[in-house]
């Protein structure tokens, strides 16, 4: 039984050609070789499974390699190729710095830098996990990699560069690995699995490669599970049910769920991916980058962003044009929301669960046709609604009436300025009078000032941020007047005016909750009792000019006036 090599090994780079998703670095490398401007010391940083120890090997082969090709490329002939590619080369030396990270062992290294190269021209020291050197034995290190010996390079490989003190960093040449593309990735797993003989889905392959996380290392590592697993034939579902991912599908058909606000399917199916075992966590993190890759299908120059298969992809851009712009960002957030506070949580499921109904509830709100939900509870027969409210209109404000027929003695200009006054309050008059007709065509159920009362609860709750305002909104109760007007009382000009600002806020809440788009709001300010507290600049001069008269005296001598 011959000895498996893990794909990894077998399929490991040997030259900076076969080097995947780092074209930049290994450019720059081969142009140092070319020119002769090789650092003496070198720093590969980056995420792991990137490629950082395998070209500090091929950069040590080849600057050793007697005969180098025109491309830049070791011989794979002479001594030094030989020797390096049965590891048993004198002049390269790997150490690992996590268990080699005391001041003993850089002396060693340094007492072994003094002896020049029996073969080949450099003599090349890659210290792996750099940064898990200790203080004292980087400080140890500082002087031989600043004034190394003409034949000493030196390779630095960590994937935690911010661990690394800066006078080591001053002494480097630093070289930051990327990530690694899911294409890229994709790619190179179709070429191993050509030359192993093994038949694989595209679509499977994303999914690896999306596993991953930019790690090359990582896929061929699950690549060689997935063949363990279903033999020589890699399939979209082996693969799904082999790395415990949830399948798009699922994704797909809540998100349709939701563009219908169809909230009874949407709970359906999380109950049926709880059942089969995912976390409630992993669903959301998955159906953000669902609704992150509907987004960028919205523009031609995102979708470039999109890293899946190709027959998935068209699935993506057939349900992104199904999902408005405004619809995505809402939904994106109440994710984000669900699972920040998902950990959090004492009931995780109905956390999740809440979310979905209120992404299914906004789907609803966007389009009038799916304003009933699909939850199939009877609704309360609604009464016939009549029309007739005489103090709708006494209620919205009537434009002011311009008097634009005065007669100047000038006729032409008097004609001039009627025809523009004339326009003007014309337009405004057909602006008011359409959105009069919009209010008198909306619904306008009938409601009771205990449902007045627990709406305005409810809707001061949300503002309990801000104190002041949540105290004006609290103090008095509202009341109900002739049906549809709904009147609040406060204590001064202050709240008055915060009141007004907020207005179409509190409008618009209660309209849409109560159904009836006929609600208005007044605001009455009642006279202040003496107790009362005066807030305005105005009300404490006059409260402390109550209980000291020379103080109105004095700012009558001086000619004072109150700052507003």
């Amino acid at each position: 039984m011959e000895n498996f090599i893990v794909s990894a090994r077998k399929y490991r780079p040997q030259t900076f050609d076969t080097v995947v998703g780092q074209k930049s670095i290994t450019v720059t490398l081969k142009n140092a070789i070319k020119n002769n401007h090789l650092a003496q010391a070198f720093l590969f940083c980056g995420p792991r499974g990137v490629g950082k120890t395998t070209c500090a090997r091929i950069l040590a082969k080849t600057i050793n390699c007697e005969n180098i090709s025109e491309n830049l490329e070791a011989c794979n002939q002479c001594e030094s190729c030989v020797s390096f590619n049965q590891s048993a080369s004198f002049n390269i030396h790997e150490l690992d710095a996590a268990s080699n990270n005391s001041v003993d062992d850089i002396r060693n290294l340094v007492d072994r830098v003094r002896i020049p190269p029996q073969v080949g021209k450099y003599k090349v020291y890659i210290i792996d996990e750099v940064h898990m050197l200790s203080q004292a034995a980087f400080n140890a290190f500082l002087k031989t990699l600043e004034e190394p010996p003409d034949y000493a390079k030196f390779i630095l490989a960590t994937t935690e560069k911010h661990k690394i003190i800066p006078t080591i960093l001053s002494r480097c040449q630093i070289y930051d690995f990327k990530r690694i593309t899911v294409e890229d990735i994709a790619g190179y797993l179709a070429y191993v699995a050509e030359q192993e003989g093994v038949t694989a889905e595209p679509d499977a392959l994303h999914i690896i490669a999306q596993k991953s996380d930019g790690a090359l290392r990582d896929a061929l590592s699950i690549f060689d599970q997935i063949v363990s697993f279903g033999g020589k034939n890699i399939t979209y579902k082996n693969v799904i049910e082999n790395l415990n991912v949830l399948d798009y599908d699922y994704y797909f058909k809540i998100t349709e769920s939701i563009v219908n606000g169809d909230i009874r399917s949407a709970l359906l199916i999380i109950n049926e991916i709880i059942d089969n075992g995912f976390d409630g966590q992993h669903f959301i993190i998955g159906f953000g980058d669902h609704l992150r890759d509907l987004l960028v299908c919205k523009d031609i120059e995102t979708i470039k962003l999109l890293e899946v298969g190709g027959s998935i992809k068209s699935k993506y851009q057939e349900q992104s044009a199904l999902c408005s712009l405004v619809l995505l960002l809402k939904m994106l957030d109440i994710n984000n929301k669900c699972d920040i506070y998902y950990k959090t949580s004492n009931n995780k499921k109905l956390h999740l669960e809440l979310a979905l109904m209120q992404m299914c509830s906004v789907s609803a709100s966007d389009d009038p046709q799916n304003n009933k939900m699909s939850l199939h509870i009877p609704e309360k027969p609604k009464e016939p609604y009549k029309t007739g409210y005489t103090q709708k209109k006494s209620v919205i404000n009537e434009p002011s009436k311009v008097p634009y027929e005065k007669k100047l003695s000038d006729k032409s200009a008097s004609a001039t300025r009627t025809i523009s006054i004339k326009n003007h309050v014309k337009e405004r008059s057909n602006k008011k009078e359409i959105a009069e007709e919009d209010l008198n065509n909306k619904p306008a159920e009938k409601f009771s000032s205990e449902q007045l009362e627990i709406l305005w609860n409810n809707y001061a709750e949300t503002k309990k941020t801000d104190k002041n305002y949540y105290i004006t909104l609290t103090r008095r109760k509202p009341e109900l007047k002739n049906d549809n007007i709904v009147e609040l009382t406060v204590d001064n000009k202050v709240q008055e005016n915060e009141l007004k600002d907020k207005k179409s806020e509190i409008l618009g809440f209660l309209r849409k909750e109560l159904n009836n788009y006929q609600v208005q709001l007044n605001v009455k300010v009642v006279e202040h009792a003496p107790n009362d507290k005066p807030y305005t600049p105005q009300e404490k001069f006059n409260r402390m000019a109550e209980k000291n008269p020379a103080l109105k005296k004095l700012k009558e001598q001086l000619n004072l006036e109150i700052d507003f």
